[in-house]
């Protein structure tokens, strides 16, 4: 009875979510999900480090499409960037290398940070 209430509410909310509630949800998520990663990894639950690292590279790739990069060279750099964690982030994936997660995890949390001031200056 309550996942089903709370699945509907998780739904609306990305249903009726603006461009940039959208982006800061996923680079919430690609937080959320790269510490996961980590912690499983250190605790040996390869398979739990792999679903959580596959989640983090799909929202790269989301991250990667949603992106316009005909507005200018800053969303060209921006691209590169994002493609630069999710190539690294399958590389931890496939060795469960703690030090990559550790190299990148700082990038994952500027970009989040990033869209979350993005965020608050377009509702103003």
């Amino acid at each position: 009875m309550y996942s089903n209430g709370y699945n509907v509410y998780k739904n609306n909310s990305v249903n009726y979510a603006s461009k940039e509630q959208l982006l800061l949800m996923l680079t919430e998520g690609a937080v959320k999900f790269c510490k996961i990663a980590r912690q499983a990894i250190l605790d040996n639950d390869i398979k739990k480090a792999h679903d959580a690292l596959v989640r983090t590279q799909d929202i790269f790739s989301e991250l990667m499409v949603s992106l316009d990069t005909t507005v200018g060279e800053w969303a060209a750099q921006l691209f590169r960037v994002y493609q630069f964690i999710k190539e690294r982030l399958i590389e931890a994936n496939m060795t469960k290398n703690i030090e990559i997660i550790d190299e990148i995890f700082p990038l994952v949390e500027d970009i989040n940070e990033t869209w979350k001031e993005a965020y608050n200056r377009a509702k103003k």
